[in-house]
């Protein structure tokens, strides 16, 4: 479900400390639910995520459409990404983030880390269009429990990533996103044995 973008600016994340000249484009609830302690849970379903992540033949045909594009006019080029035209946000990181856990990197999309709290994780990925952060914060769900909140942020790179984001904006919201959902959502579901799993082993190992 798309929520306004208020569900993630009024929160004290520490994504606010380190991308406040990003604009918050999207946030969508995850159908992720769990207890107070399952981020981790969702950061290692991300990084683990399948070579084609998205379920789904219109996404998986837009994304191919991009990648063509991005190879036509170099836009995908290592050197206007982050470590090239872009500085990765974790030079702007406070000692504590800086000295923490990273938080993996994805292995199915060109996602790095930035930094990884209890209930926060944030990555980025940079391109000659736009430095993009995917934030996945961890909130109550307002019955007793918890899921995934997916923030997307974004700097344009001047005109043309204006432009870019603009003209990509209606596929996102009617391929790829609502795709995406519901992959993260019933990946989700079948790990659900693999946590309760862990949690009883770890309980078992506590007692």
């Amino acid at each position: 479900m798309r929520l306004p973008k208020t569900a993630h600016t009024s929160r004290p994340w520490r994504i606010h400390e380190i991308a406040g000249d990003f604009q918050v484009e999207d946030v969508w609830a995850l159908p992720t639910p769990g207890g107070p302690d399952d981020l981790a849970h969702l950061v290692d379903q991300f990084a683990q995520g399948k070579g084609e992540p998205i379920d789904s033949p219109v996404a998986r045909a837009l994304f191919a459409i991009r990648w063509k594009l991005g190879a036509l006019f170099g836009w995908d080029k290592p050197d206007g990404g982050v470590g090239g035209r872009l500085t990765s946000l974790r030079g702007r990181l406070p000692a504590d983030l800086r000295e923490g856990p990273k938080g993996p990197d994805l292995t199915a999309a060109p996602f790095t880390s930035v930094f990884q709290t209890h209930d926060e994780w944030a990555a980025e990925m940079g391109n000659r269009t736009v430095h993009g952060v995917m934030h996945i914060g961890w909130v109550p769900d307002g019955a007793g429990g918890y899921r995934g909140q997916m923030a997307v942020l974004v700097k344009p790179n001047g005109r043309l990533g204006a432009l870019y984001m603009l003209g990509i904006k209606p596929f996102r919201y009617l391929g790829v996103y609502p795709a995406l959902i519901r992959e993260i959502g019933s990946e989700w579901r079948a790990r659900a044995g693999q946590r309760a799993a862990g949690s009883a082993g770890a309980a078992g190992a506590g007692g």
